[in-house]
This record gives structure tokens, C-alpha cells and sequence, in this order.
């Protein structure tokens, strides 16, 4: 896999065709007008979905891929049952919605490790002649031919699942704290939109206990209308348990300023009513130490002054970051 980010594709999958039955007597030695003993076809195989945790993107799928199960095989002779075809397990990210592309229906909204979803079932197995066996039809060629199989255009759409999520306009810091707090290591640059694509990060804590950051793309704007990166953006930030607002000193609106209009575009987007937060000012080393008190004090109660450059303030960060994960956890 190329490392790239993949929220959404469309695609096909096909389960297997059951196989038929066959028509066949017995011919042994001392029995040259035996009876029937076509066998059943097998089952065709169905197609899966099953969330694996180790995954965060859809790039294993590429858009407009037929992905088919197994067709079941022929009845053989002597009552022999065909084999029954492979089932396809298609291992998706945990938060995958998948959608019937033609119709717009959810089919199902997978958010558990090891969460399995049946797409489509397996064609059924077509019977062979030595079903049909009667005391008046002792020698039957009727047969049965196995169930097609059954394809659908799927729609994946994937929400990413974390314990705290980054919110801020473009060039607000987000990625830079991300780097120097997780694992995760987003493109950082002076310049808005760096990040494209969300980047989930894991943060260690001193106590052993780890939980999942994520940076999101920078918002802006009109979002909640679809403007910039709009939707995809809010879909991911839906389903972090804490969204974390990062205000910058440096950017055209003030940082108060900036929290209103981010606030504003969640309420409009909605769902977002019930979600805590926590509010982080960032580049405080960018802030005349006579000014960071009364900067603070225009955002709400709480909010933490820190500076990925220098490293003042994360420590505070990450301990209030990782009590407030601990409680929603519980």
C-alpha cells in the first residue's frame, strides 16, 4: 500500500454461483443398471465485511474493482457433493458505513474490531438426480441447476474513530502538535491546507495508557456547506469523543474570533451538540509573555496556552488531554 488516505470508493462485489447438480448412475461390475447417483453442487461463496482496528484508511480498495466469492462446484458421481465455494472476507477500517450505491440505503454501520457484515449470501446448490429418486422413478435424470450469484455496487464510507480530535483553520498548528505529541506525522508547512487528509496519531502516557489523536483537515469557513474540504472534513470530526479547538496567535481572525466561527460552522453542520471540548491556543512562544494572560483571558475558562516549538504548555496538555479521554472512556 502507497501510504495514501481513502475515505470513500465505490465498488462492486459478486457472491458465488451454487453449483449444479449432475446426473449420473451407478456402473459396477455386477450392477450394470445401478441407480442415480449424480450428487448436489456445492454453495457459492458469500462475500464479508469484517472491521479490522489495524486498518485507518479504504486505499486497499480501488474504485470501481469487482471483488467476487467463490462459485460452488458440480455434484460429482457416487452421491459426491461438489465443494462448496470460498467465502470473500473484505477487512475494512473500524467507522466504515457502507451504503447501496444505486439505491442510498445504509446497509450498515461497522464500528467494532472484529464486527462482521454478510453483503451478499452464496448461491444456493442445485441437487443432483439421486434426490429425485422414487419407488415409480427409480432411474430420474431430473436435476437442478445451483442460484446465481448476486452482485451489488457498494458505497464505503469511512468516519474516523478517535479519542480526541483536532479542530482549527489551516496554518493553526494542529499538525505540528500532533507531531511532537503521537506517533502520527502529518506534513507540517507554513502555508494553509498542508493537511489534506486526516492523520491518526496513538499518545503514550507515562502511566502505560495510551489513546488515538486525530489531526483533521483544516476547516474553513462555509464548510458545513461544502465549501473547502466541507463535508468530508465534518464527517470525520463526528465521531472523535473530544474535539480539541487550536487557535493561533498568527492568523487574520483573533483566536476568539476563530473559536466563535469553528464553533459556529459544528452548529450548523449539527451533531455536534452533546460533544466536549477542550481549547488549546497554540505558538504561545510567538505571544509577548506581558500579553499571554489577557489573550487567555478571551477564550473560555480552561484553555491552555502551549508551544510545539519550545515545548512549554504540552506537558499540561497531554495531562488534562489524558484525564478528559479517561473520563469519556468510563
Amino acid at each position: 500500500m502507497d501510504g495514501r488516505f481513502i475515505d470513500r470508493v465505490v465498488i462492486l462485489v459478486r457472491s458465488g454461483k451454487g453449483g449444479d447438480g449432475l446426473v449420473a448412475f451407478r456402473r459396477e461390475a455386477l450392477t450394470p443398471k445401478g441407480g442415480p447417483s449424480g450428487g448436489n453442487g456445492g454453495n457459492g461463496g458469500s462475500v464479508y465485511l469484517l472491521v479490522d482496528r489495524k486498518l485507518s484508511t479504504l486505499a486497499d480498495f480501488v474504485g470501481g474493482t469487482l471483488f467476487r466469492a467463490e462459485d460452488g462446484e458440480q455434484g460429482g458421481s457416487s452421491d459426491c457433493t461438489g465443494a462448496a465455494g470460498k467465502h470473500l472476507v473484505l477487512r475494512i477500517p473500524p467507522g466504515t458505513q457502507i451504503y447501496d450505491n444505486l439505491t442510498g440505503n445504509l446497509l450498515a454501520d461497522l464500528t467494532d474490531d472484529g464486527e462482521k457484515f454478510l453483503v451478499v449470501k452464496g448461491g444456493a446448490h442445485g441437487r443432483g438426480n439421486s434426490v429425485f429418486a422414487t419407488s415409480r422413478n427409480q432411474t430420474p435424470r431430473q436435476f437442478t441447476k445451483g442460484s446465481p450469484g448476486r452482485e451489488i455496487q457498494l458505497r464505503l464510507e469511512l468516519k474516523l474513530m478517535a479519542d480526541a480530535g483536532l479542530v482549527g483553520f489551516p496554518n493553526a498548528g494542529k499538525s505540528t502538535l500532533v507531531r511532537v505529541v503521537s506517533s502520527a506525522r502529518p506534513k507540517v508547512g507554513d502555508y494553509p491546507f498542508t493537511t489534506l487528509h486526516p492523520a491518526l496519531g496513538v499518545v503514550k502516557t507515562g502511566t502505560g495508557e495510551s489513546f488515538v489523536i486525530a489531526d483533521l483537515p483544516g476547516l474553513i469557513q462555509g464548510a458545513a456547506r461544502g465549501i473547502g474540504l466541507g463535508f468530508r472534513f465534518l464527517r470525520h470530526a463526528e465521531r472523535n469523543r473530544l474535539l480539541v479547538f487550536v487557535v493561533s496567535p498568527d492568523l487574520e481572525l483573533t483566536p476568539s474570533m476563530q473559536l466563535s466561527a469553528l464553533q459556529a460552522e459544528l452548529l450548523e453542520y449539527g451533531g455536534f451538540q452533546d460533544t466536549q471540548s477542550l481549547i488549546v491556543l497554540s505558538k504561545a512562544d510567538l505571544i509577548p509573555p506581558d500579553q499571554l494572560e489577557s489573550l487567555l483571558r478571551t477564550l473560555p475558562e480552561g484553555a491552555i496556552a502551549l508551544s510545539s516549538a519550545t515545548g512549554a504548555g504540552v506537558k499540561a496538555f497531554l495531562s488534562t488531554l489524558a484525564a478528559r479521554v479517561r473520563e469519556l472512556r468510563s
